[in-house]
This record gives structure tokens, sequence and C-alpha cells, in this order.
């Protein structure tokens, strides 16, 4: 079904919803950092279509993909184009206007801005610059994957994404290792099959879970121990869609170690990693705390430069 022809620049600002156009509120003047669908276009609150249509204009990383929402909705109002290729240049543009007591709608290509995405500078300088700043929350594909990936939700840390080499990769796994919650990745297709090996190399045989575009028809989330999801996805080949990788915080109830249990995992680790590392791999398979291990790591590695 057609949408109504979009609002003339001398009308009220309105925006179609359930098939019937409605009016938009005005907004105050500000910054407005605005959550829009990750996949589903339903998957949007009737404030952020208020917003976004009672806007002076709404920046956007990419507008060919706003421009498929504003559509969708019947929203005319004029986008802008803000990314990192042209962010230095646009953010005194962008805050000028915001100085001259405009009504900015910020918004990501999907989800809610800021997570991963340049928006991050421009709102940090217009906050610097006394300039109100005003979240219309929603959709976030990090938490849309935490809740349905079976893993503790208490606590969690987002990392974005891992560097693209192994060597960096590993060593960056490493420093997460201790981390006491979830951890919570983006990872392309491609690379899938290699992070998740070296997720079990580092971390060994934890809990993960690999959520595939969330909300949108093939939506799919594959669960199980890190080491076999690796060997799924290296026989099965790289996946499509978007994707967010999740893996389960260091067990609790690990079961304590003697001390040549432990001298063992230590010396094991220490074949594979540098001191440091090693360390926080130990404390994340064992539960024991990371001081204690690097501790015993470095005398243990006394003890083999003396012999």
């Amino acid at each position: 079904m057609a949408h109504p022809a979009p609002s003339s620049p001398h009308s009220p600002a309105s925006f179609v919803a359930f098939g019937l156009r409605a009016e938009a509120e005005p907004i105050a003047p500000g910054l407005h950092v605005v959550a829009t669908p990750i996949g589903n276009l339903r998957d949007i609150t009737l404030r952020a279509l208020g917003t976004l249509a009672a806007a002076d204009a709404v920046i956007a990383e990419d507008t060919r993909v706003s421009r498929t929402l504003l559509a969708h909705y019947g929203i005319a109002t004029p986008l802008v184009a803000y990314h990192e290729h042209n962010a230095e240049a646009m953010r005194p543009v962008l805050l000028a206007r915001l100085k001259k007591g405009e009504r900015l709608a910020l918004i990501s290509d999907a989800g809610t801005p800021l997570v991963s995405d340049p928006g991050f500078k421009l709102v940090g300088e217009a906050l610097a610059a006394g300039l109100p700043v005003t979240s219309a929350p929603g959709p976030s594909a990090v938490l849309a994957a935490l809740v349905v990936a079976g893993l503790p939700t208490d606590r969690f840390f987002f990392e974005g994404f891992l560097p693209a080499k192994s060597g960096a990769r590993r060593a960056r796994i490493a420093e997460l290792a201790a981390i006491p919650g979830t951890l919570v990745f983006f990872e392309s297709p491609r690379r899938l099959a290699d992070t998740l090996g070296d997720l079990a190399a580092v971390l060994g045989p934890r809990q993960a879970a690999v959520a595939r575009e969330l909300t949108k028809h093939f939506e799919s989330v594959r669960r199980g121990p890190v080491d076999a999801l690796a060997a799924d996805y290296q026989r099965d080949g790289p996946p499509k869609g978007e994707i967010v990788l999740l893996v389960a915080p260091p067990g609790e109830d690990a079961p304590a170690l003697d001390g040549a249990a432990l001298d063992d995992k230590i010396r094991a680790a220490l074949e594979k990693f540098s001191l440091k590392d090693a360390a926080s791999v130990v404390a994340a398979e064992t539960g024991q705390p990371r001081r204690k291990v690097y501790a015993r790591a470095l005398e243990l590695t006394g003890a083999a430069k003396a012999e």
C-alpha cells in the first residue's frame, strides 16, 4: 500500500504508522541520539519516529541506508552524511547548527548510535560546548544477542571487533580472558571460524553463541563450546549476514587445583604465550586469581632460568 505523500516544508512534521499519518510533536533544540532497527523495520519506537520527523536534519552514517527507513515511514526530514571519512570536516558544521538552536537527530546504519560508529566524538564535543544531548533509546544488536545467547547477563563486556590478524587477536583475547562477565564481539563472516579458533586456543572450551542476522527473516543462534563452534564453521564455511559473537565468563565453579596441577597449566601456557598473557589465560581457565597465577609464573620462569 502506498503511503500518503510526505508533508510539505510548510506543513507540520509528520510520519506514517499503521497506515495512518500522524503529526509529530515538536522536539527541543539540541542533539537527539536515536536508536533505529537492526534489521526489522518494525522495531522502532513511536518516539523515534516523532523525533526523526520533527528534526531539522537527520545525521546518518550512510544516507542510502537511512533513506530507506525514512521513506518507509513517510518522513521527509533532510539527511546529512556523517561518517568516518568526513567526520573531521562535518563536526564543526554540525556543532555550528546546534549552537544556532537547531534540532538534529543522530542515527547509525542500524541499532543504537555510538556503539562502533563515529558518533562518539560528535556527542563528546556537543557536551563540551554545553549543548543539550538527548537519547531516544531502542534496538541494540549487543543486547538483542545477549538475551538470546543463554549466557550470563548480569555482567558483560562489549569489545567490538577483535584485530584482524591472529597473533594480535590472540594477544587481545588473553587480555580479556580474566574479565568476570560474558564477552561480546562483532565479527565478519569470513573471519568467524578463525576467531572462534583463536578464542578456543586462548580461553579453552568455554560456552559460546554465534547470533546471526538478528531480527531478520533468517535469524539464527548457534550455541555450544567455542572449540566445537570453531570446528563447525571451519567445516561449513563462512555464514551469511551480520554476526554477534558471545563467550561465557571464566567459570566461577572451577575446581581448586593443587600446586602441581596449576604449575602444569602455567608451564603449558608459557610455551604459547608471554608471561603476562599466560597468567591471564590460566587464571581464566581455572578461576584462580590472576595475581596469584602471575606470581607463580614468575617463580617458575625464574627457576627454569636457574637450572
